[in-house]
Formats: structure tokens, sequence, C-alpha cells
């Protein structure tokens, strides 16, 4: 079995049934999704992993995945959504680092459907990475024209209370700042 997309690196699940549960035991294996090249071959390990039940109904018991999976309605106790790796492709396929998209999903607060749909609503509000809210606010008066390069040295400018106001237009997460 071949790695396959790297933001699916560090998700594993978990995978138990409902019936051997309502049993009395939690019995099943941490499954780590870039172990499989697609939702088949992973549904594969798991039938293979509970073969001593006849139709077993997966219980995801635990997950450790990005809080994006979770926000995105990727995963739960009862699902798994089947497009998963389709989905992980067309983010490592983005010009993107899974960074960037996990920041921007952060800020939002509500989810996107389509992941298509999420990448480009990033790409029209994504305005890069920073230090701070302060290095954000000069760097971006800066490269706008709003502040001329050759300031007098006796003008000061106030860059937290810039921040401040020019952040009612712009969210940020991890470092990376988007426009609302």
């Amino acid at each position: 079995m071949t790695k396959l997309q790297n933001c699916l690196e560090d998700f594993q699940i978990y995978v138990g049934t409902y019936g051997k549960y309502n049993s009395g035991s939690i019995y099943g294996e941490w499954l780590q999704l870039s172990d499989y090249s697609n939702y088949d071959e992973l549904l594969d390990a798991m039938h293979e992993l509970h073969q001593d039940e006849q139709n077993p109904e997966f219980m995801f018991q635990d997950y450790e995945c990005s809080e994006f999976f979770i926000k995105q309605k990727l995963i739960s106790e009862c699902h798994l959504l089947a497009d998963i790796y389709e989905i992980a492709e067309e983010i490592n396929n983005s010009d993107y680092d899974f960074g960037v998209i996990e920041a921007y999903a952060e800020c939002m607060s509500y989810y996107h459907e389509d992941v298509q749909e999420l990448l480009e609503s990033l790409s029209d509000s994504y305005y890069g990475e920073y230090s701070s809210d302060e290095d954000f606010a000069q760097t971006t008066l800066e490269q706008d024209g709003s502040i001329p390069e050759n300031l007098p040295s006796y003008i000061y400018i106030d860059w937290e209370a810039t921040a401040r106001h020019l952040m009612y237009d712009y969210m940020s997460s991890n470092g990376y700042y988007f426009r609302n």
C-alpha cells in the first residue's frame, strides 16, 4: 500500500462496530488513513478487521485528525465521508499548504460542503503569513502605498492601534491572515 495525501498523514481512526459495542466490547484497531490509497481499500481493511460479523456497522470510537476534518463534517462517530480521499487529493493539489487551509477553516463560522468552494473562497481572501497583527498591518499598508517609503524620523505610527482597527476587516489563525 502506498502513502497518499499528506493532509491524511496524521489522520487515524479507531474502528469498532456498534454490534460489538452493544455487546459490551470495544474491540477494534487504529487504522492510519494514509496507509490506504482510497476509501475502498480502507473499507476492505475495516471489513477484514471485523470479519467475524455478517454486516458490521462500523463505529469510529475515536479519531485523531486535524480539527479541519471535524469542522468540515468529514468524520463523526458513525460516519466517515466516502469522498475523503478525493477531498484530500484536491487539498494536496491546491496552491496552499494544509496549515493555511486549516487556519482558514478555523476562522470560518460555517463549513463548506464543497472543498472546491472552500479553496476558491480561501483564494479570494488569503493575505499571507505574519508574525503579529502589527507586522501584518505595517506590511499591508506599506505594500498598498498608504504609507510613504521615506517617512521623516520624527513621525511615529502606533502599529498596535493601527492593527487593531485594520483587523476589523481581517481574520487570522496560527499566523495566517484572511480578508473577511
